[in-house]
């Protein structure tokens, strides 16, 4: 899954909750490798759903995070 949204059957999006962003991080996290260069994409994939899960913005910022949504 490479949303933080679900679709609801009035198509609003529908925030993830938090069981559901911990079961998608634990799932990216069983396809890790070791590899540093083939594992990259899904690395990133889990800082990005860490972010969301812990509500973290970057320092001194009032807009959301460009790079990875949060």
């Amino acid at each position: 899954m490479s949303s933080y949204f679900l679709e609801n059957p009035n198509n609003q999006p529908m925030e993830l909750t938090t069981e559901q962003l911990q079961t998608e991080i634990d799932a990216l996290t069983s396809k890790l490798t070791g590899d540093m260069f083939a594992d990259m994409d899904i690395k990133d994939q889990i800082h990005n759903l860490t972010m969301k899960l812990n509500g973290i913005k970057p320092m001194d910022s009032h807009f959301d995070c460009v790079g990875c949504g949060s």
